[in-house]
């Protein structure tokens, strides 16, 4: 049985639709135009003369708050959102939309592995999944690439990482910038890593938390745009912080997505961020 094979094999396992696997085309030597450019301009090139143009976090929502400003309210924030896992932050987020309490859609669930939970969460709710093989991301520039290209063509505005367990390097930041959220379960620059709230509970901290923050190059470095604290009772284990964290990862996810549909979010020069009321 080939890779590819074997691979499709394990996505039908998982009881998951034909769209989590990618077509052919997505392996086209011939990205959009708009991706081409991102990648040169990260590269230091000079992007070719093609008259695109690729808007940061502070355009989009500089546009977003205009519309408010008229009275009227913005059209839905279209996202893509990047998981590992059980999906537990996407079903908060598919929750809040289901609700009316966040004005966005989720166009693209893409996935690391084929066999995560979340990727049946999306099904669910119907929205569109991509998985890529581990073929493809064996080369984490060619997965971002083929990541970037799929969700330029869903129109995606902001890219949401949701317990996404891998780095997101030039194609993807190049493409979104300053439009890669990520979650952290501790309050940056305290914990960084994959190991954040075992780490803070071994350490016997009193105070911890969840950070929302833009991804950059610098891993868990990236501009913070919101943090909630939570103090750690005594006698609490890992398992019962976890969970803690957990639930204020569900209420303030939802709410930071909700800020940058508004509007409200603007990257300062020294890449602190300003939250409007």
């Amino acid at each position: 049985m080939s890779a590819n094979d074997e691979y499709r094999k394990l996505v039908e396992e998982a009881g998951l639709p034909p769209e989590a696997l990618p077509s052919d085309a997505f392996f086209s030597a011939n990205v959009d135009g708009e991706l081409k450019r991102a990648i040169e301009a990260a590269e230091g090139q000079e992007p070719a003369g093609d008259g695109l143009h690729i808007p940061d976090c502070n355009e989009i929502e500089a546009a977003r708050a205009a519309v408010r400003a008229a009275g009227e309210s913005p059209s839905p924030l279209k996202i893509g959102v990047l998981i590992s896992g059980s999906g537990t932050n996407l079903q908060a987020l598919i929750d809040r939309i289901a609700d009316g309490s966040l004005n966005a859609t989720i166009e693209l669930v893409v996935s690391s592995r084929p066999s995560a939970k979340g990727l049946q969460r999306a099904e669910a709710a119907g929205i569109q999944t991509l998985t890529l093989s581990k073929e493809i991301y064996a080369d984490p520039i060619a997965a971002d690439e083929v990541i970037a290209h799929e969700l330029l063509a869903q129109g995606v505005e902001y890219v949401i990482m949701a317990g996404y367990m891998r780095m997101v390097h030039a194609p993807l930041l190049a493409t979104f910038p300053n439009r890669v959220v990520n979650l952290h379960p501790a309050l940056l620059p305290s914990f960084p890593g994959a190991h954040a709230i075992a780490d803070a509970y071994e350490r016997g901290v009193k105070v911890t938390g969840v950070t929302v923050h833009f991804a950059n190059a610098a891993y868990d470095a990236g501009p913070i745009i919101a943090q909630r604290a939570l103090a750690v009772e005594e006698g609490w284990d890992v398992d019962t912080l976890e969970s803690h964290i957990h639930e204020i990862e569900h209420e303030l996810y939802p709410q930071v997505v909700q800020l940058l549909a508004d509007g409200r979010v603007h990257v300062r020069e020294d890449l602190t961020v300003a939250v409007a009321d």
